[in-house]
């Protein structure tokens, strides 16, 4: 079991920043990729961006250049920093995990969601 629990969302303005963090917790044998999806109202569930446990990111176009991600291995945490928001951006953003449990198999976790809203 892998417990992952995401903080930072909320209400802001666009072009204001925001971060969003997700910890991740529970029984671990490794992590290979941990990364953020988004789902706005009415759409499916869209890659934002992935780390994995080497650096190695990826990101969805449409956040290229205004949306960094970054982890920290010995925290087994993710960083999700959001520039230059725009309304579009507005989704319930959710945390995500691939790696092995204690047994060695695979294993996928999501977070519970945080929810991001950019209005004026």
């Amino acid at each position: 079991q892998v417990q992952l629990v995401e903080s930072g969302g909320g209400l802001v303005q666009p072009g204001v920043p925001l971060r969003l963090s997700c910890a991740a917790s529970g029984h671990l044998l490794n992590i290979h990729v941990m990364g953020w999806y988004r789902q706005a109202p009415g759409k499916q569930r869209e890659l934002v961006a992935t780390i994995t446990r080497l650096g190695k990111t990826n990101y969805a176009d449409s956040v290229k250049g205004r949306f960094t991600i970054s982890s920290d291995n010995s925290k087994n945490t993710v960083y999700l920093q959001m520039n230059s928001l725009k309304p579009e951006d507005t989704a319930v953003y959710y945390c995500y995990l691939r790696g092995l449990d204690p047994q060695a198999r695979d294993l996928d976790g999501w977070g519970k969601g945080t929810l991001v809203t950019v209005s004026s």
